[in-house]
């Protein structure tokens, strides 16, 4: 008899303590949730969330569904429980496309870096991503993505599923950026909002969108934030091996995969404001873009004039920090400084040679800002329209001076600028000779260059890394 009342007291202060449990577990969860300590508080909605929280696309008031299609006329509103990659998505989508681009690969068999051996071509396709600029068919993307403009055939995927035939009308690999365009009579294309990049702060909301590994996952998006800002990486061409340095660039952890190259990097607003152009393959989550105030310049000119007149200072050089023949010590010891463009050689008529610049002279600033690689130089001249001055600090013989130079102008070169890509890996000359420099950067003597010699240097994938 007393085993089982003992056993009913056991069972009754069992119920008892559980009930307790639960009535101050609840407690406690409302207590948590109103304090905003519970992992649902960070995706839910309230009455006024911030649109990096979530948000809809609405059309702004007098739109008509033939105007629909205008993307300034979109915006990202909080609306339900629409998230902003959803509202990103609606708003950005119609607007990118695919890009397939057919040339002659040639591989060399049997060969030891690429010297000797038997060479063999063959016709070879590549995919990458674009996104229109302009109803009227222009589109931007990279340079690598179109094969720096040595093409047989460029074919453009659209939102729709149709397809449609491309010319190039500017490329610059240095610059990583390319334009094409397509005929766009009939089509009922939506353009792409470009946003600021200047705006642009560490830790903003990004998205990327692409077509990561082919077609077969077209217009895949990913999103993140802006990890970091103004980097700078070492990019190589992995068949020819050329390397140069890219500058200025965004970093993010938006998911980026070979594919994506020439996709748009977008806000919380579905405002563009980088090309997606590097990936790091040796980590996670290290995309890099190109920020879209570098190439609204150029695309604004090309769609208003139909071509680009590109600034020139009017020189042939090479960044001090592009370089492979030379130590940092080597250079200090001869020049007084590791970093700059040494002035190979100047153009005839050209800015700088009217302004006194000389060979051997090594460009430090360009209106105040610092350069040691041509893609920093060139990346600062094409915020300037020929026949403006900068003024440039330059050394020379151990002293700093500065030159004001009137830019000038080169249509025929930058509409279709092409870099033969060659680097032959010598040895340092026991006799330091700068000119070595440029020509084991770039294998040849500059008038024996195609396109524009000087003014640019090589791209790729990352050192370590690739181009997604």
């Amino acid at each position: 008899m007393k085993k089982g009342l003992s056993q009913l007291v056991a069972i009754l202060l069992m119920m008892a303590i559980a009930f307790a449990c639960g009535f101050g577990g609840n407690l406690a969860a409302n207590w948590a949730s109103n304090k905003g300590l519970l992992p649902e508080s960070f995706t839910r909605v309230s009455a006024e969330p911030q649109p990096a929280e979530s948000a809809a696309v609405q059309n702004t008031p007098g739109n008509t569904e033939e105007t629909k299609k205008d993307p300034e006329q979109i915006t990202v509103n909080v609306d339900g429980d629409m998230t902003v990659a959803e509202a990103v998505a609606q708003k950005v989508l119609p607007s990118v496309v695919g890009i397939s681009t057919k040339y002659l690969y040639t591989s060399y068999i049997n060969s030891f870096f690429g010297w000797g051996g038997n060479s063999q071509s063959y016709e070879a396709t590549s995919v990458g991503t674009g996104f229109i600029v302009d109803e009227r068919g222009y589109i931007l993307t990279n340079a690598h993505v179109v094969n720096d403009g040595d093409f047989k055939s460029i074919t453009v995927s659209l939102y729709d599923g149709e397809t449609a035939e491309a010319e190039v009308l500017y490329t610059n690999p240095t610059l990583d950026l390319a334009v094409i365009k397509i005929d766009a009579e009939g089509m009922d294309l939506v353009a792409a909002e470009l946003g600021d990049s200047e705006e642009v702060n560490i830790g903003s909301y990004a998205a990327a969108i692409g077509n990561p590994l082919g077609l077969a996952f077209e217009r895949s998006m990913s999103q993140g934030i802006i990890s970091g800002l103004n980097r700078a990486i070492t990019v190589t061409n992995e068949s020819t091996g050329g390397t140069t340095t890219m500058e200025g660039l965004m970093q993010t952890d938006a998911t980026i995969n070979s594919g994506n190259s020439g996709g748009p990097l977008l806000n919380s607003k579905g405002l563009v404001i980088g090309i997606n152009s590097a990936k790091a393959s040796n980590g996670e989550g290290m995309g890099f873009a190109i920020p879209i105030n570098v190439a609204k310049p150029i695309v604004q000119q090309i769609i208003s004039t139909g071509s680009y007149n590109r600034p020139l200072i009017g020189i042939t050089g090479i960044g001090l920090e592009d370089q492979t023949s030379y130590t940092e010590e080597q250079l200090k010891d001869y020049f007084g400084t590791a970093t700059g463009i040494y002035v190979y050689s100047l153009t005839e008529g050209g800015g700088a040679e009217a302004a006194g610049i000389q060979k051997g002279d090594i460009i430090t600033e360009v209106n105040g800002t610092a350069v040691g690689t041509m893609n920093k130089l060139n990346t600062l001249l094409v915020q300037y329209d020929p026949g403006q001055t900068v003024t440039l600090t330059i050394l020379r013989d151990g002293k700093e001076k500065t030159v004001d130079v009137v830019l000038t102008g080169d249509k025929s070169a930058s509409l279709l600028e092409k870099d033969t890509e060659e680097h032959a890996q010598q040895a340092p000359e026991d006799d330091f000779d700068p000119d070595d420099m440029y020509e084991d950067q770039y294998g040849e003597e500059p008038e024996q260059r195609e396109g524009r010699p000087g003014e640019g240097g090589f791209n790729g994938g990352q050192s370590g890394g690739r181009r997604p």
